[in-house]
């Protein structure tokens, strides 16, 4: 009988599918190694057993004691597998930009899970790199893996990724692309090619937010290139051990935009479910098509599954939030679309101040129209009523229609955007559109920013 003595025995031996239409206009072979087709979904269950096992030769990690680990999700998955194989505990420190359910998955293998912030420093005590460390420290029986200087990571994929790729191209590989967190797989599938053939080029692909190219072509660690990014993967505010830059020819950087839309279009266009950092691998492999030539044979790594972005890439509501759907919106009715149901907010001129600022508060919102008996007959906007407040402080007790401004342009729902652009300046925040049977809605600035593409 042909079986498996646990699942940690299927890792590894992914297939490379060839890429058709989504490459179109690179003129090479391009192959994608699928790393979806792991037990846990991603590349990372192959660096997950390597580091534990090193950790259990070396006696860092003893039986029954506590892995811990910070993580995008995907490293947390191949150490859940690997724990409950073994019998250890794991906890899982994860920032809050990744998904939910990458979250939800590694809760429903047994990790117990702590979120920390995104957008903090790495010496901050709140940042996941932090937490890691704390947590490491005071947990009895505990073994901090620190995937991003942990040098068994990059050797799992000298071992294993780089020679599966080198035996399933026959050794006429030419080009490496790959997204760069860690650095593990990178620098462990480059080590192994380049050793084989020193022509092979080895491209990294970074995130706008991160310092790895900069760094690459510089030698400079700018930390004014440091802020927060949608991207999921890849990308880092430090410089892991794994990354060996020595080895990697180039760096591209895509942007997060381009990362979403081209994750959606792997799906649709070849049948492909995988997540984020693929997306931004085939834009930029597309960024780089200069330096391919008919001849050659490019292999791009897809990292992880499709399946932990259900709820982000692949939601029109998370991805239109973010200005990242691919929609024409040429008309006032194309921006207001999605909250067309919405009630209109608005104040009367006999109400007081006091009641258009708990109205504002209540609903979040910075300009409301003002009616009387007759209609609309002015505004009222945060910055007018602050400029009130800043000359009278009772001013809250007043009537509204002593602080009002001009009341809101009123166009149709059939109105060119750009006509309702040109309506907006210093004197006026908002826009009415006329939705007939006497209903109205505003378009605001923020609406009109969110529809740029």
């Amino acid at each position: 009988m042909d079986f498996s003595n646990n699942i940690l025995e299927t890792i590894g031996n992914t297939p490379l599918v060839k890429l058709n239409k989504i490459v179109a206009e690179i003129d090479a072979l391009v192959l994608a190694k699928v790393e979806t087709f792991n037990p846990g979904n991603s590349v990372k269950d192959r660096m997950a057993v390597k580091m534990i096992e090193d950790a259990e030769a070396d006696g860092r990690l003893k039986p029954g004691g506590t892995i811990i680990e910070g993580t995008s999700g995907n490293t947390g998955m191949g150490l859940a597998l690997v724990a409950i194989v073994k019998g250890y505990k794991l906890i899982c420190v994860i920032s809050d930009k990744q998904s939910k359910e990458k979250m939800d998955i590694l809760r429903a293998v047994g990790a117990k899970v702590v979120v920390c912030p995104t957008d903090v420093e790495p010496t901050d005590p709140r940042s996941y790199y932090s937490v890691s460390r704390r947590l490491a420290e005071e947990t009895p029986n505990s073994w901090y893996v620190n995937q991003y200087d942990n040098m068994s990571n990059s050797l799992a994929h000298y071992e294993q990724t780089g020679p599966e790729i080198w035996k399933q191209t026959e050794g006429k590989i030419t080009h490496f692309v790959v997204g760069v967190g860690t650095g593990g797989t990178i620098s462990g599938v480059g080590k192994y090619l380049k050793e084989q053939n020193s022509n092979i080029k080895i491209w990294g692909i970074d995130t706008y937010g991160s310092v790895f190219k900069k760094y690459h072509e510089t030698g400079i660690f700018d930390e004014n290139e440091i802020y927060s990014y949608i991207t999921e993967g890849i990308g880092e505010d430090i410089l892991p051990k794994n990354v060996d830059f020595s080895l990697i020819d180039g760096f591209t950087k895509v942007t997060d935009k381009d990362a979403a839309v081209y994750t959606r279009k792997i799906a649709l266009e070849e049948g492909i479910f995988v997540g984020n950092s693929a997306g931004a691998c085939i834009k930029g492999l597309l960024q780089l098509k200069e330096h391919f030539k008919p001849e050659d044979v490019v292999v791009v790594l897809f990292h992880d599954s499709g399946s932990r972005y259900v709820g982000k890439m692949f939601n029109d509501d998370w991805m239109r939030e973010r200005g990242f759907l691919e929609e024409n919106v040429t008309k006032a009715e194309d921006v207001i679309k999605d909250h067309i149901d919405k009630e209109l907010i608005v104040v009367r001129t006999e109400e007081l101040v006091s009641h258009a600022i708990e109205r504002m508060r209540k609903y979040k919102i910075s300009q409301i129209p003002v009616v009387d008996i007759n209609g609309f007959v002015g505004s009222v906007d945060e910055t007018d009523l602050f400029r009130s407040y800043v000359a009278d402080k009772n001013v809250a007790e007043k009537p509204i229609k002593e602080v009002m401004g001009k009341p809101f342009p009123i166009v149709k729902l059939g109105t060119p955007i750009e006509e309702v652009s040109k309506l907006f300046s210093k004197e006026n925040d908002a826009v009415l559109v006329d939705l007939g049977n006497g209903n109205h809605h505003i378009i605001t600035k923020y609406d009109i920013i969110g529809s740029i593409k």
